[in-house]
C-alpha cells in the first residue's frame, strides 16, 4: 500500500487515467471493427467511408499516448490495402 501522500495521489491518478485511456482504446476498436464488418458485407463504399473516420482516430490514440505511432500507422496501412483490394 502507498504511505506517502505523492504515492496515494499517483495511485488515483493511475485509476483515473486508466479508465480514460480504456475508454479511448474502446473508441478506436469500435472505429476499426466499423471498417472490418463492412469489408466482410464486401460494401466498398461503406468500407472507404468508416476507413476514413477511423484514419484520424488511431492517429488520436497516438497523440494521447494510447498506442504507439507505428502501431496506428501500420494499422492505418493494413486496413486500406484491404479497403483497396475490395474496391477494385
Amino acid at each position: 500500500m502507498a504511505n506517502t501522500l505523492q504515492a496515494k495521489k499517483r495511485v488515483r491518478r493511475n485509476a483515473t487515467r486508466t479508465e480514460i485511456n480504456k475508454s479511448r482504446r474502446s473508441r478506436i476498436r469500435t472505429f476499426v471493427k466499423k471498417v472490418e464488418l463492412a469489408l466482410e458485407a464486401g460494401n466498398a463504399d461503406e468500407a472507404r467511408e468508416a476507413l476514413r473516420q477511423a484514419q484520424p482516430e488511431l492517429m488520436r490514440g497516438v497523440t494521447k499516448g494510447v498506442m504507439h505511432k507505428k502501431t496506428a500507422s501500420r494499422k492505418v496501412s493494413r486496413l486500406a490495402k484491404r479497403v483497396k483490394a475490395i474496391s477494385a
